[in-house]
């Protein structure tokens, strides 16, 4: 990222910059990339702060190293001295600080931020989640799911952006033995402080209403532009999933492998649940074909997915410049396809793949608890 040799020169040429600059420079070409990522926005705060000191107010020399102590200070320093010896930079400094030296710190501090902001707005752009109220989350929340389920995985993209901690029971497809003390045998089925929430949309909606109560979330209406999609998405998107993912044999084994890998299973129940859960839901896939007229499934997946980029209009997401409930239903059922052949297919032939990027960033980490 950074040309060789790269020499940042102060007005004096000071042989100490030109060796820092050029260690810089070795060790920007010899690192990995997440390594370099970090290290170099350290050095470029510091370097680019006291470059704006020099240029902005020429340091006298009795000033010159509260300068340099301040700046270090600042920001945590970069230098090879010792942890301690930085704490004492910073607990001394400011007490020798003249109004002159006062005026340089703040210039170095803008410097670092605008250093920094830089190197964020180039690396990508990072969404913040929407976290509710600490007094309105539920206590104990658990998901008994199929880790490759589309409405399953709905409900986790509305869990893990709204930082809901939940713990996941993994329902065996085909003894379902882990839901037999429920009346309700399909998932998921979600235990919120001890109340049974099932069907992945009213699951939402229920949890909505009750952790965002300033924002009402009406299931009946068809007016507004948020229900309209998530109602596609139940009644459209999730029926071109499965003729896609059970496309052929070796596709099912893809995604029954997926399955079992973050199962409990044991091993017979693994292979069990891998070649008869694969061979079943590959003709399953073909019924599905049939019953809502799907031709060629891969140009359906297309389709749907140039469909919902049609319905962005510009926009980041269709909330706007935060995800709405219709963006993290989308993410969600093909949160579990992503990453199989049909959904890196479905990335690369079509205009998804940037909003799915976005939408990866803006729910950030599973709020998954592990067992």
């Amino acid at each position: 990222f950074l040309p060789t040799p790269f020499t940042l020169r102060s007005s004096k040429g000071s042989e100490r910059e030109r060796e820092r600059s050029e260690q810089l420079s070795r060790l920007c070409l010899s690192c990995d990339f997440p390594f370099l990522y970090t290290r170099t926005m350290r050095r470029a705060s510091t370097l680019a702060s006291s470059a704006l000191c020099r240029a902005l107010l020429p340091a006298h020399d009795g000033c010159a190293a509260v300068q340099r102590r301040l700046v270090q200070a600042a920001l945590y320093g970069t230098t090879t001295t010792s942890a301690s010896a930085r704490r004492r930079r910073f607990s001394t400094a400011p007490s020798s600080i003249s109004g002159r030296s006062a005026r340089v710190a703040s210039l170095g501090l803008a410097g670092a931020v605008i250093s920094v902001a830089g190197a964020t707005s180039f690396f990508g752009e990072v969404y913040a989640k929407e976290p509710p109220s600490p007094e309105l989350v539920p206590k104990d929340v658990v998901l008994y799911q199929y880790e490759a389920c589309p409405f399953c995985n709905k409900v986790k993209a509305f869990l893990d952006y709204y930082s809901i901690p939940y713990k996941v029971v993994e329902v065996n497809p085909i003894s379902k033995k882990e839901i037999k003390w429920s009346d309700y045998k399909k998932v998921p089925i979600l235990m919120v402080d001890g109340e049974q929430l099932v069907d992945s949309s009213a699951i939402i909606d229920k949890l909505g209403n009750r952790i965002l109560p300033d924002k009402s979330i009406d299931p009946v209406s068809d007016d507004n532009e948020e229900q309209k999609w998530r109602q596609w998405v139940d009644n459209h998107l999730v029926h071109v999933l499965s003729p896609n993912i059970y496309r052929n044999t070796s596709e099912a084994l893809e995604s029954f492998d997926y399955i079992t890998s973050n199962g409990n299973f044991s091993f017979t129940e693994k292979i069990t649940v891998k070649y008869a859960g694969a061979a079943a839901m590959y003709f399953v896939s073909k019924n599905l074909k049939k019953k809502y007229n799907i031709i060629d499934e891969r140009a359906a997946l297309y389709e749907a997915a140039e469909t919902w980029v049609d319905a962005l209009n510009g926009r980041e997401f269709l909330g706007g410049s935060k995800p709405n409930l219709a963006d993290l239903a989308v993410f969600g059922v093909l949160r579990p396809i992503r990453y199989l052949r049909s959904g890196r297919d479905m990335v690369e032939q079509t205009r998804i793949g940037k909003w799915y990027a976005r939408m990866e960033s803006a729910v950030g980490e599973s709020s998954r608890i592990k067992a």
